[in-house]
């Protein structure tokens, strides 16, 4: 589970809830599009405060960004025992319906009107939602950023957490499952967890039951399924941008090496973190983001 350094939106950010043709998402926006808008889509089990260490630093390289909690995450509504609505394809028209919203481009508008192309960052799962949105309308985006978000399905090793968490919410509620969570906790995870204090424990319980469960269904049985799409991505011919720590257990990072070289993408290896590099190491995260969209222009 993904540990933001807060919970509270940094000064100069706004937390609201961005109206779309497809509902209302909440999101946090910081930033002016001076250089351009960049989308920030969260993983399994996160929320777009996974990104709230990385407005500051971006909004200051010129960038807008808008971190959304998809639909079922966290603070944006969605069913909570229909898997339909979590499929893959509807999530990716979620994202191009974020996109007009921020953007100002619905989809009937005239096609010899210009629409701002956005920066697309998908973390993990939100990886594999980014990619099928840029595969559904690539002409709405400037890059895509795969963050920790490997070719196909995680790790064997992660498929089996999946599955047992799976098999946890066909038998229990939220609240149930949060405390047999915390009670299999390593120790050297517990032992963090204290040191990050109460509040925060407090912070990630209110997120974990905000979710949806059958969006947290829907979204490992992607994660344990996703096909190979490489070639298709490739063949899109968008800026792509492969961005991990230094350590994966969820796709190992020579995985992550291979699938770069696949889409002539941009590589970078973030020092010190691991599946969460947005959280593990904020400043070299946005520097690196920064530093590739600059590139794009």
């Amino acid at each position: 589970m993904s540990r933001p350094a807060t919970f509270v939106p940094p000064s100069g950010a706004r937390a609201y809830r961005l109206a779309t043709a497809r509902g209302e998402f909440a999101v946090i926006e910081a930033g002016s599009p001076e250089k351009g808008t960049a989308l920030l889509l969260p993983g399994f089990t996160g929320s777009k405060e996974d990104f709230i260490s990385l407005h500051e630093p971006l909004a200051a390289a010129g960038y807008r960004t808008v971190a959304v909690d998809g639909r079922g995450q966290y603070e944006t509504p969605g069913p909570t025992d229909d898997e339909a609505p979590y499929a893959q394809a509807e999530l990716a028209q979620d994202v191009l319906a974020q996109i007009d919203a921020l953007t100002g481009g619905p989809t009937d508008t005239p096609t010899d009107v210009p629409r701002e192309r956005v920066h697309l960052v998908g973390h993990s799962f939100g990886g594999q939602v980014a990619r099928a949105a840029v595969l559904l309308d690539p002409s709405r985006f400037r890059s895509l950023t795969l963050m920790a978000s490997g070719p196909a399905e995680i790790s064997p090793s992660q498929q089996q957490r999946v599955k047992l968490l799976r098999d946890a919410l066909a038998v229990m509620d939220m609240g149930q499952v949060w405390e047999a969570i915390q009670a299999l906790e390593p120790p050297e995870d517990a032992e963090g967890d204290l040191d990050a204090g109460l509040d925060e424990q407090d912070d990630l319980k209110r997120r974990w039951l905000g979710n949806s469960p059958a969006q947290l269904i829907a979204a490992g049985r992607q994660l344990c399924e996703e096909p190979d799409r490489v070639a298709e991505l490739a063949a899109v011919g968008l800026p792509v941008h492969v961005l991990s720590g230094e350590r994966d257990d969820t796709w190992p990072v020579p995985l992550l090496d291979d699938m770069a070289v696949r889409l002539d993408a941009h590589r970078t290896i973030v020092g010190g973190a691991e599946h969460s590099p947005n959280s593990d190491r904020p400043r070299e995260t946005a520097e690196a983001l920064g530093a590739f969209w600059d590139r794009v222009g």
